[in-house]
């Protein structure tokens, strides 16, 4: 079985350190376009950045949870979303800002989803699956308690994204790959779909049903 480094010097441990607090930062703002107070703030940061990896863990039987056996993550998603409150006024692209940390936790996020479920002798789909849940389940939450439409279902390629972040990631499980390398690259390009999709209005095609077409004999 490929495997990482010990978690403590390994690069994706240090990415998902990162993302955990993007994905904190990304719930302040959201929530502050709702006018919540400081608590539910830090809340909806926590709910964000562990909610994706909580689901993962129930759904595969993977426990302790992350953020019980490992209370820092609870800390620093909280204290992320604390300091966006702080800090938010001074900046000017809150539009950018909430794009470029998004892309970080659902790309960070995929690869440390399908890690665990290889390291659980999960088969190939069930690693992809895992990383779509671990990626995409924060951000949903988040916008379903903002009362927005989650990114998840919106024009730009997300999900797409979760699936070929996983592909390229689960290439290296198996194979004699340096694994710090295989995760860099794996970032870059995570990152760089979901900015250009962003950029590009990249899109899935639609499915469009309407009563006068349900109507047609």
């Amino acid at each position: 079985m490929w495997s990482l480094p010990p978690s403590e010097y390994s690069v994706l441990h240090l990415l998902s350190l990162v993302a955990v607090a993007a994905q904190g930062m990304t719930a302040a703002l959201a929530a502050g376009r709702r006018s919540m107070d400081w608590l539910g703030v830090c809340f909806l940061g926590c709910i964000t950045a562990l909610g994706g990896g909580t689901l993962r863990d129930l759904f595969l039987g993977h426990y302790p949870l992350a953020w019980v056996q490992n209370p820092i993550y609870l800390a620093l998603a909280g204290g992320a979303a604390f300091l966006t409150i702080l800090m938010a006024r001074l900046v000017h692209r809150l539009k950018l800002a909430f794009i470029v940390l998004d892309a970080i936790g659902l790309v960070v996020f995929t690869m440390t989803g399908c890690d665990i479920a290889w390291q659980m002798d999960a088969t190939l789909p069930i690693v992809i699956v895992s990383g779509m849940v671990t990626g995409c389940a924060g951000g949903v939450l988040r916008d379903v308690l903002c009362n927005d439409v989650p990114l998840l279902f919106r024009s730009e390629l997300y999900a797409s994204v979760s699936v070929v972040t996983g592909l390229f990631y689960a290439t290296a499980f198996g194979l004699k790959l340096n694994a710090e390398l295989w995760t860099i690259l794996t970032f870059v390009l995570g990152i760089s779909f979901r900015l250009l999709a962003v950029r590009y209005k990249w899109e899935m095609p639609k499915f469009v049903f309407t009563e006068e077409e349900e109507r047609e004999p």
